[in-house]
């Protein structure tokens, strides 16, 4: 089987850096056509500059998803430049603010909702008439995170819209399944981006600590996102819709679990490397 997006034609919302980046050069390095859209006129102007000088096919739209105007509008340049589109990728989001719950106002709300599920339901409902247009197969891909499938403290708003982000796949897949959209969600752990970097979230005394807090042994890089990405927006899960691809090293599955200094295993802090056995 040939991994080829010869011939398709992909949107990424906030594609100008970090995760949303390096599934627009994925895409692009296997053949489509990209159109990103972010609200940041820096990184913007960044990311055309790499598609013109790797002349890649690239429409770069300075558009903020959040309103309704500027996606109606960057839609109608991604019609008027293909006239189609085979794969979306939802990739904007942000836990803004965490705190706790009771101090959080209303307008928090509004603010977190409206960049984490909101807007993923208006680039979407945009975007079903191009994607319609097309034939053969296609994807909607939303980036979520593990904050959906497990308690997150300080951020239980975050945490709740991403877990809808779960909901609204699973039933748009059965409403798209007919017309042969199939909608899937890649949910990170940690990830090394602009917007999450590493080395400003984990002080330096604890860095030694985290090749045994992931069961693969690191945080995550934009390009497993990216990896993840490509076969959904490839025939090679031609039969995969409605659901989730975990993108964490383990983490959800280790469930609270890390390893000792010693490699054994805990599910609580230690005083003595005591734990399960190696």
């Amino acid at each position: 089987m040939k991994i080829t997006l010869e011939g398709k034609v992909a949107l990424i919302t906030g594609g100008g850096a970090g995760i949303g980046r390096a599934i627009a050069e994925a895409f692009a390095d296997l053949g489509a056509a990209v159109a990103i859209a972010d609200n940041n006129a820096a990184r913007a102007d960044a990311v055309e500059a790499h598609f013109r000088a790797r002349g890649q096919d690239a429409l770069v739209s300075r558009t903020d998803v959040r309103d309704r105007a500027q996606v109606d509008a960057c839609l109608a340049a991604v019609e008027a430049r293909y006239g189609k589109l085979h794969v979306l990728v939802n990739n904007v989001g942000d836990f803004l603010q965490p705190g706790r719950f009771e101090n959080h106002t209303e307008e928090d709300w509004d603010r977190l909702y409206d960049i984490n599920l909101k807007q993923v339901f208006r680039v979407t409902k945009a975007a079903l008439p191009l994607l319609r247009r097309a034939s053969g197969d296609r994807s909607i891909i939303t980036v979520s995170s593990i904050e959906g499938y497990r308690g997150m403290p300080f951020c239980p708003v975050y945490a709740t819209f991403k877990a809808g982000l779960t909901g609204f796949t699973k039933s748009l897949a059965l409403d798209l399944g007919p017309e042969g959209i199939r909608a899937n969600v890649i949910a990170p752990e940690t990830t090394d981006t602009e917007q999450v970097k590493i080395d400003a979230l984990i002080s330096p005394q604890y860095r030694e600590h985290i090749p045994r807090w992931i069961p693969l042994g690191r945080f995550g890089l934009p390009s497993d996102c990216a990896g993840c990405a490509v076969f959904l927006a490839t025939e090679l899960s031609a039969w995969v819709t409605g659901t989730t691809i975990h993108v964490d090293g383990g983490a959800l599955a280790a469930a609270g679990f890390y390893r000792t200094p010693s490699g054994r295993w805990t599910n609580a802090p230690v005083v003595v490397d005591s734990g399960f056995p190696v």
